[in-house]
């Protein structure tokens, strides 16, 4: 069976933040760009903060119009909900081989109604909303997604066929397939980003499996304007939290995860999340635990001084241990450190997991690039040209080559872009020649 083949300038892998930054430099340049996102939409995880550090920006203010520029610029086409399969060099030519995933739901035929969604009688937790709502079988991922485009959740879906019947223009298809598809580019760009380290991988901190004890992202949900609950909730009870904790380096700098390194944004956002709950539930007492307090980019250490005035408390020590406490609390055992060091027990109504950053994407059996010990990709040449890879005419941008913040992320991006620019242009000339 023949294979589809799309003939692009520039291929970009990844459509966060720095892919879509990276996609429009070029793009701006005439280069016809292709994006490969593995989810059903781009954006990334900047689409699913609340705000940004030390602004406080509003981080879909700043996301959403670079979105929908991409999605309007004649020379973008983004390829979501894709997996890429290998990503390899012929000659003067990358061939990557993609497949796109079922959705279940014709991309061409849907407009976006939701219909569909309205009246699926099926309820699911919603990832999007860190698990404290609830999401139909079929559904859009969220309310600013670009494509505005329903998938079906195969695993949930009890085939009732209402989604079907509802359905304006008949796009929903029980029985489509994957399609493979084949794209060809002078150059290529990883912006792949970062997961976070996986809470149930930490023993001392429950497994995961204590109800109050949440992840930075499942905050930034409870923080955003257009969250669960419309405000911060413990997710137990639904009661307002009155003495909140932060946990620090609970994923980075901790050799029994086997990550050793500093995810360099923890401290950062976690002050951010901090002066965002001192408006949000101001009568609670907020503390931060924490080893160095890392505040290394322009106004930060001003932003980290502003939250101790706001009355944050920082408390200096390594959390041991956390354990279900008394009312549905949470009690701590850390070793402070300083004067009044020693052992000692804390118990919050909700506490908070700064997890670290690992690596997004895993370029073994796909393509030739090398990655560092810590799983990032390998950058040849860091301080001269950091977004340059071992392999030709193919760099990387953001998080994919090691954490960094957004600030850093979108430097890095258009980096990127200039590096495959002169590519694309030497590439060019040498074919003119």
């Amino acid at each position: 069976m023949s294979t589809e083949k799309i003939e692009f300038d520039a291929l970009v892998v990844g459509g966060g933040i720095a892919g879509l930054q990276a996609a429009l430099d070029l793009a701006d340049q005439d280069f016809k760009v292709a994006i490969v996102e593995k989810d059903a939409s781009i954006g990334g995880k900047m689409i699913r903060l609340s705000k940004v550090f030390p602004t406080l920006d509003c981080a879909s203010c700043i996301t959403t119009p670079k979105m929908s520029a991409a999605a309007h610029h004649p020379n973008v086409t983004s390829f979501t909900y894709c997996e890429l399969k290998s990503l390899k060099r012929n000659g003067g030519e990358i061939t990557a081989s993609v497949i796109q995933k079922s959705r279940f739901v014709d991309e061409i035929k849907c407009i976006g109604c939701r219909q569909c969604e309205y009246n699926c009688p099926v309820y699911v937790p919603d990832d999007e909303q860190g698990g404290f709502a609830a999401r139909k079988a079929i559904y859009i991922p969220f309310s600013n997604a670009i494509p505005q485009v329903a998938l079906m959740d195969v695993e949930n879906c009890t085939l009732c066929g209402k989604c079907a019947k509802v359905c304006p223009t008949n796009a929903v298809d029980y029985f489509q397939k994957p399609r493979d598809f084949t794209l060809t580019a002078k150059t290529a760009v990883i912006a792949t980003g970062f997961e976070l380290t996986p809470l149930q991988d930490k023993q001392q901190y429950g497994y995961g499996e204590i109800e109050n004890v949440i992840t930075a992202l499942q905050m930034e949900r409870l923080l955003a304007p257009h969250g669960p609950y419309n405000r911060v909730i413990r997710p137990s009870d639904g009661m307002e939290p009155d003495s909140i904790a932060f946990i620090q380096c609970a994923g980075s700098r901790d050799k029994s995860m086997g990550i050793s390194y500093c995810s360099r944004v923890c401290c950062m956002y976690a002050i951010k999340q901090a002066m965002l709950l001192s408006g949000a539930v101001p009568m609670a007492d907020i503390a931060i635990y924490y080893m160095d307090i890392r505040a290394f980019g322009k106004g930060y250490e001003q932003f980290y001084q502003n939250s101790k005035a706001m009355g944050v408390e920082f408390i200096k020590g390594k959390v041991a241990t956390i354990d279900p406490g008394e009312n549905g609390g949470v009690k701590l055992q850390y070793e402070a450190q300083g004067a009044d060091g020693g052992v000692k027990t804390a118990e919050h109504d909700l506490v908070v997991l700064s997890l670290g950053m690992v690596a997004g994407w895993n370029p073994e059996n796909i393509c030739t690039v090398s990655t560092e010990n810590d799983a990032f990709i390998k950058t040849i040449q860091p301080k001269i040209a950091p977004t340059l890879t071992d392999m030709e005419g193919v760099f990387v941008a953001g998080v994919a080559a090691g954490p960094k913040d957004i600030v850093d992320t979108i430097v890095e991006a258009s980096a990127a872009a200039m590096e495959a620019s002169k590519y694309l242009t030497k590439a060019t000339r040498k074919l003119a020649a």
